[in-house]
């Protein structure tokens, strides 16, 4: 399967949106009140972000999306890049496009300076986390929220 990986377009929004919102199911989140803003954010980044990344099939049909920014940290001078959230569709899993879009972030990341790239998932996320042990480190780190 040819997977390209290239920043999101503005003409992109009728294939991103169902992607964001099976995302946003999949972890039983409803942020559709957020939509246009997070929209015109990808579409119109500041310095730090944030960014969004898609991947097309042969055909042009989105296969998966990643978001990602930059910021600053105290425990070192190069910025952090968090993978905000990344997606594909079920039918594309398996077949390397996740793993392109987090190596593309990582090169996003590299160009920017940023010493270190980092995500959260949910522990229930077998899938997806058998690509992330094979291509990241897991960290001892446990969330805390308010």
């Amino acid at each position: 399967m040819r997977i390209e990986i290239r920043q999101i377009r503005s003409q992109d929004k009728d294939q991103w949106l169902p992607l964001w919102r099976a995302y946003q199911a999949f972890y039983e989140a409803d942020l559709s009140a957020d939509e246009d803003r997070l929209w015109r954010a990808l579409n119109a980044p500041q310095k730090d972000g944030p960014y969004g990344l898609v991947a097309a099939g042969g055909d042009g049909e989105l296969l998966g999306i990643a978001h990602y920014l930059f910021h600053i940290t105290t425990w070192s001078s190069a910025p952090r890049c968090y993978l905000n959230d990344l997606f594909t569709l079920p039918q594309a899993r398996g077949q390397g496009v996740g793993r392109k879009l987090v190596e593309a972030v990582y090169a996003k990341s590299d160009e920017h300076g940023a010493g270190q790239v980092w995500w959260l998932t949910q522990e229930f996320n077998r899938e997806a986390r058998l690509l992330y042990d094979r291509i990241a480190k897991v960290t001892p780190f446990i969330k805390y929220a308010r």
